[in-house]
């Protein structure tokens, strides 16, 4: 192994071990931060970021670090949830397509060159719309537009895993579909669920934020990012910068976060990358 490598692993593993970091503080910040911070308190409306508060506080005197920290971690488990959805369907619909015969591939290939058409954020907002907003508006939107692109990953794998040479000998012994499927496909399959989930993340993050943002997303009384930007552009014209500025700054460095550790699980799971 050269040098060059060496230093790539060191950095790629660095960089992991970084955005862990990361996300695990904003997560504890956001459950330890006292509720009180981010209740009206009038008599500090208003402030500039200060070191009693780091972010400054808004129109109503709420501390904007805590409420920042707070929607963070809501927007999280929307995202999470919302990512692990769709990467449950994109698992289902990708298996089924590689095993249970052409017409069936025929089908769910059609479908995915349906929803891969259609933009995301289209669908998105008429799926939060149907279902009425909030959380699950979210979530369900999220979650049904998002799995075509890994579903055709996961369907490319599957095929290529059946051509193997023990999974043809399981085959020719008599083994049964099922069998296959749980114990030679499934596993091999656990890493792209694992990369899948994390790179699936800052899209449900940022559509989550977008649509709360245009109002039909998480309600405006849960202190959500969306909703914190949303507000805050009121905001801006009176020279508050710091209302969007810093919770904008958060939400990119989340995002970028889950990108990175995502790119970088793909690179230690895939063999072809990690022997480079």
């Amino acid at each position: 192994m050269s040098h060059g490598n060496m230093n790539r692993r060191q950095s790629t593993l660095t960089m992991t071990v970084l955005s862990v970091v990361l996300l695990i503080t904003v997560v504890l910040a956001g459950f330890l931060l006292s509720s009180d911070r981010i209740q009206t308190h009038l008599e500090i409306r208003n402030l500039a970021p200060s070191w009693s508060h780091l972010f400054g506080t808004d129109w109503l005197g709420r501390d904007m670090f805590t409420r920042t920290m707070k929607g963070l971690v809501l927007s999280i488990g929307v995202g999470l949830t919302a990512a692990s959805s769709s990467v449950v369907i994109a698992m289902t619909l990708g298996l089924a397509a590689a095993t249970l015969g052409k017409t069936v591939d025929r089908f769910i290939s059609w479908l995915i060159d349906l929803f891969l058409s259609v933009p995301h954020l289209v669908t998105l907002i008429l799926i939060a719309f149907v279902m009425g907003g909030g959380a699950k508006g979210i979530i369900i939107g999220i979650a049904f537009t998002h799995w075509p692109s890994l579903s055709r990953v996961i369907r490319a794998e599957v095929m290529q895993l059946r051509s193997a040479e023990f999974v043809q000998i399981s085959g020719h012994l008599g083994k049964s579909h099922w069998w296959i499927a749980t114990r030679h496909l499934l596993p091999h399959l656990a890493p792209q669920f694992v990369v899948g989930i994390v790179l699936l993340f800052p899209h449900a993050i940022l559509h989550e934020a977008a649509i709360t943002f245009i109002g039909m997303g998480l309600s405006p009384h849960q202190p959500a990012i969306g909703v914190i930007l949303s507000e805050s552009m009121r905001y801006l014209s009176t020279g508050m910068w710091w209302l969007a500025f810093f919770p904008g700054l958060c939400l990119l460095l989340i995002v970028r976060a889950f990108d990175v550790l995502g790119e970088n699980l793909r690179q230690l799971f895939d063999p072809h990358k990690a022997h480079e």
